[in-house]
């Protein structure tokens, strides 16, 4: 696994966007360790943060298409996310609506989040708005306590 981190640290802001993207979907990877790498490494802050948050954003819309998809069976099989799992978000959307997409930067529950919001339909623009938020949100964070290192 190391010698993936360093092929994705070569690629420098590419690499961090495929590795964003990779983690934003439902596989578990950690997009923070390569931005960490690279900004430690001295690369710009500004870049590393728009390609973290086009990347991260861009799993977590291929999850929400996937879940449009409103094939319970695949999306237990092959994003091994429950059923369960996808009706308990569901009841929460009933309350937040799309704006829970901004909860899509959490580990784990983030997927789930997203391809709850495909599953049911929600706003595209509105979900591809909450979650762009939540995740810039955690990347601003990640940079900035980087920053303080």
């Amino acid at each position: 696994m190391s010698a993936f981190f360093a092929l994705l640290e070569s690629w420098g802001y590419w690499g961090l966007l495929v590795a964003a993207f990779i983690a934003g979907s439902v596989f578990p990877f950690s997009s923070e360790a390569v931005l960490t790498a690279l900004q430690l490494a001295g690369l710009d802050p500004v870049r590393l943060f728009v390609a973290a948050t086009v990347g991260n954003t861009a799993g977590s819309m291929f999850n929400y298409w996937i879940g449009t998809l409103g094939r319970m069976e695949w999306i237990e099989k092959y994003l091994h996310v429950s059923r369960q799992k996808v009706e308990n978000t569901a009841r929460w959307m009933k309350r937040y609506g799309a704006w829970i997409g901004v909860l899509c930067f959490l580990p784990i529950i983030g997927s789930v989040i997203a391809v709850t919001l495909g599953f049911t339909r929600a706003n595209p623009w509105l979900s591809f708005l909450t979650i762009t938020i939540g995740k810039a949100a955690r990347y601003a964070l990640i940079i900035f306590a980087v920053s303080m290192i």
